[in-house]
């Protein structure tokens, strides 16, 4: 991901707009969220090239195939050369704000300021949250405590030393690179919530990164290591979250369609919008409408088989850690990430990856504003992806937190 920012404003002749403080101010905030964007292989692509984006590797050859040895003066089988190949499509996204010309009369600068802290937060933001789900997709997945599955994992499966060493030993078996730029020994990266490294930092092997040498190199957000890994902390560490937890409103008879006790939430909504996905009724499995399976209106749910209700049954889904027996509520799990070298990929256009502040003052819209009445401030990623590259280079430790 690169780090500098490109400001693409239409100025007026004699305008007092303090850009490079700006631009700073933007950055700042954004680069407070690149934690995951951190890591990935970088890959510029030239414009004018398409969206679609297309990492190669080479496939290793197979040991067996020369173990036996060669015979005497006979020439062995050639061997073919073979490629996997990763694609991705890189992606806008931005958003901004108005700025009336009575609030330019008031407080202009410091509304300017304010807003592009906030657009480069949210924008940062938005960059770590599509890297972070790029790397989530991973089918390498550990559960805490030897869990089998997400549902399994209980208020026990903490994230142990026992687990990052686990984690450790799949990588190495699994030949994925570590990490060893600025002169530092070999090692792993580990990115991990506050509340995953509260579990760990008990630990009397635990190094913090204030124990470091004074000449050795760290990364940014780098709270210490462990076995071989390096842990970089990230308040935007993917968290599974119970998506639906709610009541019958009133009893039904043999309906497929029911109503919501509570206003549903913005989560809830989403996930009862996609028809196929499963919802517990008390103790009963039901598959929502392949169509129509969420009503915003009213709060109906459709299902794709009739049930009878009784009113105020829990409505929830099975998406977290383990449900309560009782309240029917979910553990909350974390997804702590450790990762060796070219793991995953983050991919921009000519550069253009990196967050934009993009100004337009008062006046600048022609006709669209007669009364010179609005500016706008806004911030844009013009293209941006991540994927994952070595699927079994990148470990997804699943677990609770204390």
């Amino acid at each position: 991901m690169p780090s500098n920012i490109n400001t693409m404003a239409s100025m007026v002749s004699g305008s007092s707009y303090p850009f490079t403080y700006y631009d700073r101010q933007l950055l700042e905030s954004a680069k407070t969220r690149f934690v995951h964007a951190e890591f990935g292989q970088k890959r510029p692509i030239p414009r004018n090239n398409g969206t679609h984006v297309s990492f190669r590797r080479w496939n290793l050859f197979d040991p067996n195939d020369a173990i036996a040895g060669l015979t005497e003066g006979e020439t062995p089988t050639g061997q073919s050369l073979s490629q996997t190949s990763v694609e991705t499509t890189v992606k806008q996204y931005g958003a901004y704000v108005e700025v009336s010309d009575l609030l330019d009369l008031t407080a202009y600068d410091s509304v300017i300021n304010d807003s592009a802290e906030l657009l480069g937060e949210q924008i940062g933001t938005v960059v770590e949250w599509v890297t972070r789900d790029a790397m989530c997709a991973t089918t390498n997945i550990q559960y805490a405590g030897g869990a089998a599955s997400r549902l399994e994992l209980t208020s026990s499966g903490k994230l142990t030393v026992e687990e990052i060493r686990k984690a450790v030993r799949t990588l190495k078996k699994n030949k994925a690179r570590p990490f060893c730029d600025d002169g530092r020994q070999p090692h792993f990266i580990c990115i991990c919530s506050p509340d995953a490294t509260y579990d760990l930092q008990n630990d009397d092997n635990w190094k913090n990164v204030s124990t470091y040498s004074n000449s050795e190199a760290i990364y940014s957000g780098e709270i210490g290591r462990l076995y071989g890994v390096v842990f970089v902390e990230s308040t935007e560490a993917k968290v599974y979250e119970q998506s639906v937890h709610n009541l019958v409103k009133t009893t039904t008879s043999s309906s497929a369609t029911f109503v919501l006790k509570n206003t549903p939430t913005a989560a809830e909504a989403e996930y009862l919008s996609k028809g196929g996905n499963k919802i517990k009724i008390g103790s009963d499995e039901y598959t929502l409408a392949s169509s129509g399976s969420f009503n915003p209106a009213n709060n109906t749910v459709k299902l794709t088989t009739s049930a009878s209700l009784t009113a105020n049954t829990v409505v929830y889904s099975e998406d977290a850690g383990a449900i309560d027996s009782t309240t029917k509520e979910g553990l909350p799990v974390h997804a702590t990430l450790v990762f060796g070298k070219d793991a995953y990929g983050v991919v921009d256009v000519d550069g253009k990856g990196a967050v934009q502040l993009i100004v337009k003052p008062h006046g600048s819209s022609g006709t669209a504003d007669p009364l010179d009445q609005r500016a706008t401030v806004g911030a844009k990623v013009t293209a941006y992806s991540a994927v994952l590259l070595n699927d079994l280079w990148l470990i997804k430790i699943e677990h609770t937190v204390s």
